[in-house]
């Protein structure tokens, strides 16, 4: 059996130890950093904090090492991290990451010393080759004439309350219509509610129009980003004719557009606005590539969930040009105390079967304060499913995630609620919104009363869909 020592677990790092955990054979894992370490042993990966570049830190793990892989981002700190496991360890193969902002001697270095390294602009050059071949020159050319034809300006419609990965689709597809002489407006239903979502919006300064349903708009054709059904997840008529569609969740139904990229392998709709990007050979601003970088990172959960090497290589090519200090300002922001409120609610409404993990927190005011208690009450002993869910202006909505379990949450949640409203997403994390319908009826003063009844419909068809009854 082979014995698998990683040393560093930076983003590439971190992509390459999911993967490895899924092989045979044992994985240990090295880093100077104590909070990544916790959060790979909460992944149930063997982690110790040690100095990676340090002989003396990496020797005495009373293991067999087959193989040493150094994945930190820096290529300086891999550098020193290869040498010392050459130094510690002669007879394994050695695989190092050359890292970003690497200068030719660190180069030479790694190549003294490892049996391999890998060259992340090596790889871009290979994703820029195969979209070069027939099938990539093909998708450029359907979009770029898909755009050439639209006489007018083009709505850009993310799904309603939008999400990072939504926006910077938005945003990058505007990007590209520019270039061949296309006016955008981005629009979008609901509100941005979330507080990094709002931070985003605004540290970036992304030009985005909110509506109101049945509200008169100009424009001249359509793209949907990030959903792929008109009147499902927003609020256009359903028999609106498409003109664009780009997005990456399954679609329930077939998808009726002029240009249809959809792409459910991928962790997100950003990456594929970011291979259009290279394809065209397009110079981006600083606020597109940071929106599409951060847009993937959101929805790959930092590049640690559903994630491929389509997601990888855009995010790489897109670190360069992104403004990372401002990154770290959207992700710092202060917590709500709506969302306290709620976690609090989730917790102590809380109801298990098993490994699973469902609560309704009755009447919200902000939709996505249920992803976050959702992602929140994942990390509770023995939980590997939540489902969180709530209501408010006449609509149920929920959340659910999963980790380390077998369940395809995308299915299960459309099998239990289609027929009451829209459902959908990924196997590890999907949504849902159903209409109240006669639940409001019993009006706001016996709001305890709704939320009984709330509870009782939706927990039962949601358990009855884990258990495939």
């Amino acid at each position: 059996m082979v014995s698998r020592l990683v040393l560093g677990c930076g983003t590439t790092g971190h992509a390459l130890v999911e993967h490895l955990s899924q092989r045979r054979g044992e994985l240990f894992v090295l880093d100077g950093d104590a909070s990544r370490v916790e959060s790979l042993r909460n992944e149930k990966v063997a982690a110790e904090v040690r100095d990676v570049t340090d002989p003396a830190e990496i020797s005495g793990l009373e293991r067999d090492v087959d193989v040493v892989l150094v994945a930190t981002d820096g290529a300086a700190a891999n550098r020193l991290a290869a040498e010392a496991a050459r130094e510690v360890y002669p007879d394994a193969e050695l695989v190092a990451y050359l890292g970003f902002e690497a200068t030719s001697d660190d180069r030479e270095a790694l190549d003294a010393v490892a049996d391999r390294v890998v060259d992340p602009g090596a790889a871009i050059l290979d994703h820029v080759e195969e979209v070069a071949t027939a099938e990539g020159s093909g998708k450029l050319q359907a979009l770029r004439t898909t755009l050439e034809a639209i006489d007018g300006t083009l709505g850009v419609f993310m799904h309603d309350n939008p999400d990072p990965d939504a926006i910077a689709t938005a945003v990058g597809l505007s990007r590209i219509a520019a270039e061949f002489g296309v006016e955008t407006e981005a629009y979008y239903f609901g509100e941005i509610s979330h507080q990094e979502n709002r931070a985003f919006v605004n540290l970036l300064d992304l030009d985005l129009r909110n509506v109101e349903a049945g509200e008169e708009l100009d424009f001249d054709a359509i793209a949907l980003v990030d959903h792929s059904a008109p009147g499902v997840n927003d609020q256009l008529d359903p028999e609106t004719e498409v003109d664009i569609v780009v997005d990456h969740h399954p679609p329930n139904d077939d998808v009726d557009a002029d240009f249809v990229d959809i792409r459910p392998g991928l962790g997100a709709a950003s990456t594929i606005l970011v291979e259009y990007i290279r394809g065209f050979g397009l110079d981006v601003e600083t606020e597109v590539a940071t929106a599409l970088l951060y847009g993937i990172r959101v929805d790959t959960d930092d590049f640690a969930r559903e994630i491929t090497t389509d997601d990888f290589e855009a995010g790489a090519w897109l670190l360069d040009r992104a403004d990372t200090d401002i990154l770290e300002r959207i992700e710092s922001p202060s917590v709500s105390a709506d969302t306290l409120d709620t976690i609090a609610r989730a917790i102590r409404n809380r109801e298990l079967d098993g490994s699973v993990l469902a609560s309704c927190v009755g009447a919200i005011s902000d939709r996505d304060t249920l992803a976050q208690a959702a992602d929140r009450l994942l990390a509770m002993r023995g939980v590997t499913v939540t489902f969180v869910y709530g209501y408010t202006e006449g609509t149920i909505y929920v959340s659910a995630r999963s980790r380390g379990s077998d369940e395809d949450l995308g299915a299960v949640l459309r099998s239990a609620f289609d027929e009451m409203g829209s459902a959908g997403g990924h196997a590890d994390m999907a949504g849902a919104q159903l209409p109240l319908g006669l639940f409001d009826d019993v009006g706001e003063e016996a709001e305890q009363t709704l939320t009984e009844m709330v509870e009782d419909v939706v927990a039962t068809r949601f358990f009855e869909a884990v258990r495939g009854g």
